[in-house]
C-alpha cells in the first residue's frame, strides 16, 4: 500500500506544476475591452521602446510562445498575438523580457544559449532511446532488459528536467526583472490587476520545467504498458 501512496505522490509532484500553469494561463485569458491593445501590439511597442532593432514579432503555433535568440524573433500564439487579456499581455511582456536580456547581452541570457541546446539534445536522446532501444539491443546482440531500458531513458528524461531547472533563473528574470516592472510602471494594465499578472508571470517562468516533468511521466506510463 505504501508503494501506491508513493507513486501517487510522485505523480502529483509531476502533474501538479503543469496543471497549475495551464489553469492559470487559461483563467486569465478572458478578453478585456478596457485594454488599449493586443499582446502582439504590446510586444511590438516594447521592441521599439527598448530599441531592439534586430528583433521581430511573429505568430507561432498555439502554446509555443518563445523568444528565438538565434533568429531574434519573439514568437507568440494567436491567442497572445491577437488577444486583449491579462494572459496575452503578460506572456507578450515575458517573451520581450527574454529579447531584452539577449539583445542587451546581459549575463543572465547566457544560461539559455549555453544550456537550452543541451535540453533539446536530451529530449531527442530520450525519444530515440524510448523507441529505438529494442533495435539497439538487437544490432549489438545484447539481451533486452526492460529495467535497463527504463533506467537509461529515465536518466535522460530527468537530465532534461535538470537543464530546465538550470535555466529557471533566466525565466524568472524575464518575468520579474523585466515584464513585471514594465507592466507595473508603464500603465499598460490597471494596478489592481498586478496580483493576477504576478501569477501569470510565475506560470510563464515555470512553463518549461512543468513540460519537462510531464515528459518524465510519459516515459513512466509508457513502461507501465
Amino acid at each position: 500500500m505504501l508503494w501506491l501512496v508513493g507513486i501517487l505522490i510522485v505523480v502529483a509532484l509531476i502533474v501538479g506544476p503543469s496543471a497549475w500553469v495551464k489553469f492559470t494561463l487559461k483563467r486569465y485569458a478572458t478578453e478585456r475591452l478596457d485594454f488599449p491593445g493586443t499582446g502582439g501590439e504590446l510586444a511590438r511597442h516594447l521592441v521599439q521602446r527598448f530599441e531592439l532593432n534586430n528583433v521581430n514579432v511573429e505568430a507561432a503555433q498555439e502554446g509555443q510562445d518563445h523568444f528565438d535568440f538565434v533568429q531574434h524573433v519573439v514568437r507568440l500564439s494567436p491567442s497572445v498575438l491577437n488577444g486583449r487579456s491579462l494572459t496575452a499581455v503578460a506572456v507578450a511582456a515575458h517573451e520581450v523580457g527574454h529579447a531584452i536580456a539577449h539583445e542587451k547581452k546581459e549575463t543572465i541570457s547566457r544560461l539559455s544559449t549555453r544550456y537550452l541546446p543541451l535540453a533539446h539534445f536530451a529530449r531527442r536522446i530520450t525519444a530515440g532511446l524510448l523507441l529505438g532501444w529494442p533495435v539497439i539491443t538487437l544490432v549489438l546482440q545484447l539481451p533486452y532488459a526492460v529495467p535497463l531500458h527504463a533506467l537509461v531513458v529515465g536518466v535522460s528524461g530527468f537530465l532534461a528536467v535538470l537543464v530546465q531547472l538550470v535555466i529557471l533563473p533566466e525565466e524568472w528574470d524575464a518575468s520579474f526583472n523585466k515584464a513585471l516592472p514594465i507592466l507595473a510602471e508603464g500603465n499598460y494594465i490597471p494596478q489592481e490587476d498586478l496580483p493576477k499578472v504576478k501569477k501569470i508571470l510565475t506560470a510563464c517562468a515555470l512553463t518549461y520545467v512543468a513540460a519537462a516533468l510531464i515528459r518524465v511521466l510519459f516515459v513512466w506510463r509508457w513502461f507501465k504498458r
